[in-house]
């Protein structure tokens, strides 16, 4: 059975349950982003990427934001929902990425709603050309959190390989999920 983001009772609105859930789901991933990019260390911040010359973590960590900022452009804009400003992932600061992630985190909250309230569909638009991506609101935001995911792990990652291990706090609290959404929460108040 396909679940389309309606309820059981055709062409009624989704669940507000469901709704919330969906939501809350991004906003704790959102929050596990955001969490590991507050606490890289500095000297990680530039420092260049193991076979990958030229490459840093701060480019991996602006290319979530701007993967974020282009699929609200594509997906999003043409529906009315601004994409935030995309950031050079050569200067960009860690709080100025930050506050970006706290903009490109809230329109993708957007854009998933926006979805919802389409019966779990974010209608395709003309500059939509990939067509490798299911639009339902199911596949976005899955998508969205195993992008994230896996360049979380590439930062992990790259810590390690460059010798400087994150902290135990930092990597387990990637994975406390309940304390993440609640921080989450307490971030949209």
């Amino acid at each position: 059975m396909r679940a389309t983001g309606r309820s059981k009772t055709r062409g009624t609105p989704p669940d507000s349950a469901l709704i919330a859930s969906v939501l809350d789901a991004w906003s704790t991933n959102d929050r596990v982003t955001t969490f590991l990019i507050e606490r890289i260390p500095a000297e990680l911040w530039t420092a260049e990427i193991p076979g990958s010359p030229r490459r840093t973590i701060r480019m991996i960590a602006v290319h979530i934001h701007n993967a974020r900022s282009r699929w609200i452009r594509t997906l999003g804009a043409p529906h009315g929902i601004a994409p935030p400003p995309l950031l050079d992932r050569h200067r960009a600061t860690r709080a100025g990425l930050v506050r970006a992630l706290g903009r490109s985190g809230r329109a993708m909250a957007r854009l998933l709603a926006f979805g919802i309230e389409r019966g779990g569909q974010i209608p395709p638009t003309p500059v939509y050309v990939w067509r490798n991506l299911p639009l339902d609101v199911g596949h976005v935001l899955s998508y969205f959190v195993a992008h994230e995911g896996h360049h979380r792990g590439q930062i992990v990652m790259v810590a390690r390989q460059l010798g400087h291990r994150l902290s135990r706090e930092t990597i387990n609290g990637l994975w406390q999920f309940n304390r993440r959404s609640i921080e989450a929460k307490d971030v949209r108040r």
